[in-house]
């Protein structure tokens, strides 16, 4: 049996969470109840990538009782014990204040590779931006000034939590294997402009790169990742992808995946602009809060980065199990025209 299943066991999980939360609060007497939500469960014979949320009734030894909401993200290969490590690092640096919340680190368990953390309650903002409601252009203005304070958090003398993640050309799972399964799933139809693709993307950003840049980066910033936690507040979870990079990859990859995500909107408001608007909101405001000008060279490093992440979304497409190979070509035909226009088209 794969030894994850047994974090989807209630007996097993009240056991194993008393357990370990007594380290973290010596009054506990036991856990009382559970409720096990699976957000991601992706199980084989031994492998496993899955995220959890535990909703769990503390028994305090006074007979008080705590509510308390848990999520564990483990993957079998992918050990998980850097977002540990990245959550402590944003806690000691005070990530979370009076408007922004992170996930509380609580322990890392070498058994399941996984992190357990506190988790944080609400919903992502994807639907209320998708309803374009005077909410959302609260929280598009609140994510700005969240990766703002991320992107100028002081990272002397902090080892990177994830180096393999901080360039193009070794992000997991890697360019190699990226164009092995695509030569493979369509017979090399697509090796040259893919491995083109690659080539310009990361030569460009060897060119582009400056040391001065380098900052701490979400690594997978888009509205599902962004959570309400409640009036004038917000959060952001899945520190997976986290590691010290240049900010522009942040921006580029937000401005593109707002875009994604606003398509299906548009098409059926006949709202055109909306996405633009927002992409322009969240930037200025993004831009303002840092006292950075928008010179030709940031103009240049988010558009690589839009582009990459747009390349990252047809692969998606075309390497899912089932494929959406004209929704892949259309963005491949999209980069192509954005590689060769100088305009900065975000």
């Amino acid at each position: 049996m794969n030894k994850i299943l047994q974090l989807f066991d209630e007996n097993f999980v009240k056991d194993y969470l008393a357990q370990k939360l007594r380290t973290i609060y010596p009054d506990l007497l036991c856990v009382n109840s559970v409720i096990i939500k699976p957000y991601k469960k992706m199980i084989w014979e031994t492998t496993y990538h899955v995220v959890i949320g535990f909703s769990l009734e503390l028994e305090k030894m006074n007979s008080e009782k705590e509510d308390l909401f848990l999520v564990c993200s483990a993957h079998s290969s992918e050990p998980r014990e850097n977002v540990f490590k990245v959550l402590t690092f944003l806690q000691d640096r005070g990530m979370a204040d009076e408007l922004f919340d992170i996930p509380c680190p609580l322990f890392y368990s070498n058994s399941f590779r996984g992190v357990f953390y506190s988790g944080l309650r609400g919903e992502n903002i994807l639907k209320q931006v998708r309803e374009n409601t005077e909410l959302s252009w609260e929280k598009i203005s609140l994510a700005s000034r969240m990766f703002a304070k991320l992107h100028s958090l002081s990272i002397a003398g902090v080892q990177n939590f994830n180096p393999q993640n901080s360039e193009i050309e070794t992000v997991v799972p890697g360019v190699p294997t990226i164009l092995s399964e695509m030569s493979r799933k369509y017979n090399g139809k697509y090796d040259k402009q893919m491995a083109d693709f690659y080539e310009y993307f990361i030569t460009s950003e060897k060119r582009l790169k400056k040391e001065e840049n380098i900052c701490p980066i979400h690594g997978d910033a888009h509205l599902e990742n962004i959570i309400d936690t409640g009036p004038g507040r917000l959060g952001v979870i899945d520190f997976a992808d986290f590691c010290f990079s240049d900010f522009a990859r942040d921006l580029g990859t937000f401005l593109q995946q707002l875009e994604h995500r606003l398509i299906k909107i548009k098409e059926i408001n006949g709202n055109v602009d909306i996405d633009k608007v927002l992409k322009n909101k969240f930037l200025s405001e993004y831009l303002a809060v840092r006292n950075i000008k928008l010179d030709d060279n940031l103009k240049e490093r988010i558009k690589l980065y839009y582009d990459w992440t747009m390349l990252r979304t047809a692969t998606y497409f075309f390497l899912k199990e089932k494929s959406e190979v004209e929704r892949a070509i259309g963005l491949l035909d999209r980069i192509s025209a954005n590689i060769k226009s100088n305009d900065f088209v975000i």
